[in-house]
């Protein structure tokens, strides 16, 4: 998804960030790289529900984004290494929130399904 111009008003910068890190991968592949460079395989390994294909379209668009760097090797077999950009370790506390905020917001489904029990 390219970004659109965000010549509106009140509430814009929301939307441009979450069109940024929103997508289903992007968040958690974002909170992985915050312990630090990883491989491609670590990745998969660390989110066995996404496919390849998937994987590698939102490591592109972060990448497209200056979130996320990939180094390249010159070896054989090839080696590929993600990392946050300086520019992405900005997200680090606001991963560390809606991690949080995530935990709350199960806490209080569960808590609302067992009472519909």
């Amino acid at each position: 998804m390219r970004h659109q111009n965000y010549a509106c008003s009140f509430g814009c910068s929301v939307e441009a960030a979450i069109e940024a890190i929103g997508g289903k991968w992007k968040g958690v592949i974002l909170f992985h790289l915050t312990d630090g460079t990883k491989r491609f395989n670590e990745l998969r390994r660390l989110m066995p529900s996404v496919t390849q294909r998937m994987l590698t379209k939102q490591l592109r668009e972060l990448e497209r984004d200056g979130i996320v760097h990939r180094h390249v090797y010159a070896e054989v077999p090839p080696r590929v290494e993600y990392r946050l950009t300086a520019f992405g370790e900005t997200l680090e506390p606001i991963l560390k929130e809606l991690e949080a905020w995530g935990s709350q917001y199960l806490d209080k489904l569960s808590a609302l399904r067992s009472a519909d029990e």
